[in-house]
This record gives C-alpha cells, sequence and structure tokens, in this order.
C-alpha cells in the first residue's frame, strides 16, 4: 500500500496557481507543480497520459484508472497485443480442457453401442495445465485491481466476483490432487465460463440488459404457466381412464398422471408433438381437436408470440444505447487528453482559454497505436489548418475523424498506349463482361444437375464420365480465361482488391489443380472413361469436390442482386459485430454441458446390457417413437462433446420430448428439470434475442441502404459502431467535465 501511495503522489496535473483560468486542482502544501519546477519528467508525463488517454477513446474503454507513470506503463504493457492474446489463449485453453479431461470426448463415435474406451490423461496433466491458467488469471485480476486503485476495487462487483471464482477453483483444484483425480464431481469445470464472461465488456452489458428485461419476461412466463396448468387440469378431465381400456390412448401414453400430463402439453407449446398427441383422442371422436387447437392458438400463437414481441421491444435499443455509451467514453477519452495536454509547461501563464499546442499533439500521435488511416488524416487536417494551437473544439474535431466511414478505394486501372488493347480493357473491364460469367456460372450449375440426375441411380461400373469430364473441363477453362482478361482489364492489384475477384480467383485456382490431377492420374476424357478403380482416389470423388467448388462460385450473383446482397450483408454484420451473444450461447451451453455430464453421465446404456434396470424395452419390443427406436444413442451425456450435441437438438426442439422421456427413465423424472430449463433459457430467451437483434440490424441497415446511392469504386467498411452514427447525440461540455471531476486519480475543479 506504501508503494501504491507514493504512486498516486506523483503530479498528475499542475496547480490551478500558475495559470489563470486553468481550473485544475491545486496540490497541496509542500508539493511542488510541473510548471513549477519545470522538469521534462513532468511533460513526459503529460505526453504518455494524453498517450494513454487517446488509446482508451479508440478502444472505447473506461479512462478510470491510475495516472502515474509506473501505472501508465502497466497499463500499456496490460492492453498490449500480447498480453491480451496471452489472456484471449488462456481462456480457450482453459475451456477447451473439457474435450480431453476424464470422461474425454477423444473418440470417433459417441454412440454408447460402438464407442471404443476413450483415452483419459493421467492425473496431474490436466491439472498442470489448469494451474498454470490459474496462475495467469491470478495476474490479470491483481494488474486489474491495482489500476482501478483500491477505492474504486471495493465497488467492483466483476473483479470481487473474478477473485472467489478464483479462490472456489483453487480449492476445487487442491480437492482434485488430494482424491488423485478420481472424484466425480469438480465445481471448477462449471465456473469456467466465468473467465470468458469477465473479459467482454459487451457480454456484460448484454447479461445487463438481459437482466432488466427479466420481470417482463416473467410476467409473461407466469402467464404461460397459468395456461399450462389450466388446460392440464381440462386434459386430465376430458382424459381420464375410463371402464373401457381400449378407449384408453389417449390417457395411457400422455395424460396419465400429473407430470405426464404436464410434459404432454408442454411439448405441445413448441408444436414438437403435433399432431401425435391428439391422434388417439381425435380417432374416437373428433371433437376433442377443439382443445388442442385452442390450447396452441393461445400458447404458441398468442403468448410465445408475445413473449418475442417483448423482447424485441426491450432490445430495440439496446444496440443504440449500446453505441451512445461508446460515444460518450470515445469523447471523455479525447477530452481528458486535452486537459493533461494544456497542462504542459510551455502554456503562457496569462492564457484565458484552454488550448494545446500542435507541437504537443504530433508528440503524441507518434507514439499513440492507432489506425493510420486515421492517423495520416489528422496529419491532413494539422497541415490544413496551418495554426500553433487548437481549442477544445477544434482538438475534439480532429478526432472525429475515428468515428468516419473506412473508405476503401480500390488502385487504378493500367494505362495502356495501344488502341487495341484499350479496346481490349474496355471489353474486359466492362460490367456486362461480369454478367456473362454469372450466365456461365449458372449453365454450369445446370449442367452438373441434369448429370446428377441422370447419374443417381446408376452403379459406378454403369456410369460414363466422359460427359462430366468434358464439361468441368470447359467451364475450368473459361474461368481460367475470366480471370486472366479481367486482370488484364483491370490490373493485378485492382484485381485482387476487390473481394469478390478474390474468392473467384483462388476457386478458379483449386479447380485447375484438381483438374490436372484428375488428367494426371485418369489420362483425358474419351468416350467410355471409366477411371473409378483407377489410382488412389476415385474420380468421382474428385468431381464432386470440384462440382461443389463451383457451385461456391455462383454466390458471385449476389451482389449484383440488390435485395439479395443487403441480406447477406446483415448476416455478415451480425456475425461479425454481435459476438457477445455468440459468447454468451457459449457460456451458457458450457455449463449446462458440464451439468448434463454431472447428472447423466453413463445413465443410458445399450439394450441388452443387464445393468439397464430403467430400461422396459428390449429388442423385439420397440414402441414407435422412443429413444431406443429412433436409435439416438450417440445422444447422450458421457463426454464434453456429445453433451454439447446433445444440447444443440434440445435446444431446436424437434422430437425434443424423446429425450425428456429417455433420460426420465433413464436416470429419474425429475431429469425433465434440466431439460425445460435449458428450453427456456436457450430456444425461448436467446433465440428470441437474437430475432429481436436481427431485426433492428436488418431495418437500420434497409433504412440506410434506401437513402444513400451505391458508389461503384468506392466501399464503405461499416462497423455496428457507426451504423447508428447519424442518430447519435453528442456529450454536452459539461456533461465531459462532469465526468472527469468525477475520475479517482484526476482532479479538476472547474
Amino acid at each position: 500500500m506504501d508503494a501504491a501511495a507514493g504512486a498516486e503522489a506523483e503530479p498528475l496535473l499542475p496547480p490551478r496557481s500558475w495559470r489563470r483560468g486553468r481550473g485544475l486542482w491545486r496540490a497541496g502544501g509542500g508539493v511542488r507543480s510541473a510548471a513549477e519546477d519545470g522538469t521534462a519528467a513532468d511533460n513526459d508525463l503529460y505526453i504518455n497520459q494524453a498517450i494513454v488517454f487517446i488509446e482508451d477513446a479508440i478502444q472505447y474503454r473506461s479512462i478510470n484508472h491510475r495516472m502515474d507513470s509506473r501505472s501508465l506503463w502497466l497499463y500499456r504493457w496490460y492492453y498490449s497485443r500480447t498480453c491480451q492474446w496471452i489472456l484471449s489463449l488462456t481462456i480457450t485453453l482453459i475451456l477447451a480442457l473439457a474435450f480431453i479431461e476424464k470422461p474425454s470426448s477423444l473418440t470417433v463415435t459417441s454412440d454408447v453401442r460402438y464407442r471404443p474406451p476413450a483415452w483419459n490423461p493421467p492425473c496431474g496433466l490436466t491439472e498442470s495445465i489448469e494451474l498454470l491458467c490459474f496462475i495467469v488469471f491470478v495476474v490479470d485480476v491483481s494488474v486489474k485491481s491495482y489500476l482501478v486503485g483500491w477505492e474504486e476495487f471495493w465497488k467492483n462487483k466483476w473483479l470481487m466476483a473474478y477473485i472467489l471464482t478464483l479462490v472456489v477453483s483453487l480449492a476445487d483444484w487442491i480437492v482434485s490432487l488430494s482424491f488423485f483425480c478420481a472424484e466425480n464431481v469438480r465445481i471448477r469445470r462449471i465456473l469456467r465460463p466465468f473467465f470468458l464472461l469477465q473479459n467482454s465488456s459487451m457480454m456484460k452489458k448484454t447479461l445487463k440488459s438481459i437482466n432488466s428485461t427479466l420481470p417482463e419476461m416473467a410476467s409473461v412466463v407466469l402467464l404461460l404457466a397459468v395456461h399450462l396448468s389450466l388446460f392440464t387440469m381440462f386434459a386430465m378431465l376430458l382424459f381420464a381412464r375410463t371402464k373401457d381400456g381400449q378407449q384408453d390412448k389417449e390417457w395411457v401414453v400422455y395424460f396419465r398422471n400429473l407430470p405426464d400430463s404436464l410434459t404432454s402439453l408442454l411439448v405441445l407449446l413448441t408444436t414438437a408433438n403435433n399432431p401425435d398427441v391428439m391422434i388417439p383422442a381425435y380417432s374416437k371422436n373428433r371433437a376433442y381437436s377443439i382443445f388442442f387447437i385452442l390450447f396452441t392458438v393461445l400458447g404458441n400463437l398468442f403468448l410465445m408470440n408475445l413473449l418475442t414481441a417483448i423482447i424485441y421491444n426491450q432490445f430495440r435499443g439496446y444496440l443504440l444505447k449500446s453505441v451512445q455509451s461508446s460515444l460518450f467514453r470515445r469523447r471523455l477519452g479525447i477530452r481528458a487528453a486535452f486537459e493533461v495536454l494544456s497542462s504542459l509547461k510551455d502554456t503562457p501563464a496569462n492564457a484565458q482559454q484552454s488550448y494545446v499546442s500542435v507541437g504537443a499533439l504530433l508528440r503524441v500521435l507518434q507514439k499513440v497505436e492507432m489506425d493510420s488511416r486515421c492517423k495520416q488524416a489528422i496529419m491532413r487536417s494539422l497541415k490544413i489548418c496551418s495554426c500553433d494551437h487548437l481549442s477544445a473544439a477544434q482538438f475534439q474535431k480532429l478526432f472525429e475523424e475515428l468515428d468516419k466511414d473506412a473508405i476503401k478505394q480500390h488502385p487504378p486501372s493500367p494505362e495502356y498506349q495501344s488502341h487495341f488493347m484499350q479496346k481490349l480493357q474496355f471489353a474486359f473491364g466492362h460490367p456486362y463482361f461480369g454478367y456473362l460469367g454469372n450466365v456461365v456460372a449458372l449453365a454450369n450449375i445446370v449442367s452438373i444437375c441434369v448429370v446428377l440426375v441422370m447419374d443417381a441411380d446408376k452403379q459406378p461400373s454403369e456410369r460414363d464420365d466422359f460427359f462430366l469430364g468434358a464439361i468441368n473441363c470447359f467451364f475450368i477453362l473459361y474461368y481460367l480465361l475470366e480471370m486472366l482478361l479481367k486482370i488484364l482489364a483491370m490490373g493485378l492489384n485492382r484485381y485482387l482488391s476487390y473481394p469478390s475477384n478474390r474468392f473467384d480467383g483462388l476457386l478458379t485456382v483449386i479447380l485447375l489443380v484438381l483438374e490436372i490431377a484428375t488428367f494426371a492420374v485418369y489420362g483425358f476424357p474419351h468416350p467410355g472413361w471409366r477411371p473409378e478403380f483407377m489410382g488412389l482416389l476415385s474420380l468421382w470423388d474428385m468431381v464432386r469436390l470440384g462440382n461443389m467448388l463451383i457451385v461456391f462460385r455462383f454466390l458471385r450473383i449476389i451482389p449484383n442482386m440488390k435485395f439479395m446482397a443487403l441480406v447477406v450483408t446483415t448476416l455478415l454484420d451480425l456475425v461479425k459485430n454481435l459476438r457477445a451473444f455468440a459468447g454468451i450461447l457459449v457460456v451458457v451451453f458450457y455449463a449446462f454441458a458440464i451439468t448434463g455430464i454431472m447428472l447423466f453421465q453413463g445413465a443410458v446404456v445399450p439394450l441388452g446390457n443387464t445393468s439397464a434396470v430403467n430400461t422396459t424395452y428390449d429388442n423385439s419390443t420397440l414402441r414407435c417413437g422412443t429413444y431406443e427406436q429412433l436409435e439416438y444413442w450417440p445422444n447422450n451425456f458421457d463426454d464434453f462433446a456429445a453433451a454439447v450435441v446433445t444440447l444443440w437438438d434440445v435446444m431446436v426442439v424437434n422430437n425434443w420430448q424423446v429425450f425428456l422421456e429417455a433420460f426420465s427413465r433413464y436416470s429419474s423424472p425429475w431429469a425433465k428439470i434440466y431439460f425445460v430449463a435449458w428450453w427456456l433459457i436457450s430456444s425461448v430467451i436467446w433465440v428470441n434475442l437474437f430475432v429481436a437483434l436481427l431485426l433492428e440490424n436488418f431495418i437500420h441497415k434497409w433504412d440506410r441502404r434506401c437513402h444513400r446511392e451505391p458508389l461503384s469504386d468506392i466501399e464503405y467498411q461499416r462497423t455496428v459502431e457507426l451504423m447508428f452514427r447519424d442518430v447519435l447525440e453528442e456529450p454536452t461540455e459539461e456533461e465531459l467535465m462532469e465526468k472527469l471531476h468525477q475520475h479517482p486519480h484526476l482532479q479538476l475543479c472547474r
């Protein structure tokens, strides 16, 4: 604590007394300011502070951290690419241990009937890797705690939870070693996703938004529960057991008792067992269909869609709020940099207004890590300005370059002197030449479909591969010629600057290599060509691989179709910019998979095994639609990989009632709670959340595309931070200064 106190005592900003109008905090008696002692070390401190503030602004980071020289060095070291890469690798490594440690997923199949014994690492191997990961996390939380300051540390719930998670994990690790890795329950495995969660600010914001949505969702879920309970009672009354056992199929299969009745209607809420659940009663009397139709309309069409609407309404402004917060952080970081640079000793003492010298800003720009495009743009603006000092407004305006679209301009085409070459350049550089390539790609797809349909039922010995080999050779030669002509017209640099051309060129090269390999192994095509039994690789396999690549090549038509291009770019933006939601899904998947292993590992056993005491079926009497009859044996919780796939199958909700019934029978009736909880979290909450964000992203992008004409030679590389740039509100001077006054390590009074 003494070292920390000494670091905090180092001067951050000079006192107000040395310059009028600055409004900076006056240091206590006996502590000299930077202006008074005039040392170069103090100026270097202010420069380094400005560098860190600008880098915080670029990365949308909080500026509430220690600002002394030693802490600034540690801060930049912590956020360096190397340290962040090590931290990300450590998180990935500790999460990936679930595939290797006991029960290991290192088998070809997860089918309990054919799965060989899995290799399990010796005790101490994975535990040693865990210990290394824990050491990295201890260093991580220690550095974070020190940089924010001890007062802020006690207010930070995430850091407190981080330390608690590490303590529990280390204690559980010690217990594992004391039992020689033979314990069945390892609590630390469930806690591992927290390391991923705490390292992403976007994931934290998303969880906060989901938490604020829970009261609204809870009201609809409660209404669903009431709806389910009422119809369950009606069903038990309608389908009660009668004297005629032949007419009790509905009761026997679906409504024998309260748990079975609730389960049957809950599954019907997802339509997974429709119309199976209705057929026995409907066969007896068509009037029974009214009950099931009414239940489905009220529950699935009204209440479930109402839940989607509530989630969408809550998250409709989620991205906008998040980007608004990010914009405020950026403006605050830039303003903080202005304040420290305006405190340099070369500022006149009689200055009535704060300003920054251009020389000081240039010193900062030389050391700050930022995109070269933005740095060059700021340099150009400074040259155009041709002034020696910058006010706060001018300083802030310079860094608005960070908020602009990244514009990619393609290199110019080569200039040919020959009139003939100019004509060739015009012809093969024209968009119509690209349209011709699309038509040829379509013809290629059609020809492949015709050949596949004709040869679908033929034996390999009956097929004549001459036609397929000939048309593939023709089309590949055309693609090669098209690529060369485009390079001739556009030049290599301009050709490679287009992603679609790189995609086409790469596929063309791969297809050419495959074709040459085919000729080398099988010779040239000729009538009666049947080379399936020649060489190490079947010609049919090689041609099939080539044809799949040709189908991918047909995707080149997407940019030429406006609406299709809009849909595809929306999906790509969602994948690139909404990683936080995918991260939360990974966290939930991981936690439920580990829990499922703890609950159901070894529960499913193949038929005929004498240990299957809960199994009521044998090989000769398998009821239709059961786990055994559908051969769902690979879907189990015997290892981590199998558990993840099983959870995915339940998340899709198709036939998820099979898993409910099977694991209730193999383990315990209480197993239904686990699967219902997973359905609620994954299929109801997360999928609806994804739909809401997809709608918002698509609608906003559609509105922008309708009001902006595309430019042929310019590509806008827009991120999610820039999507809402035109509707964001700029923070006011008062808001920025008020936030700066609240900085725990930076004291201002104006």
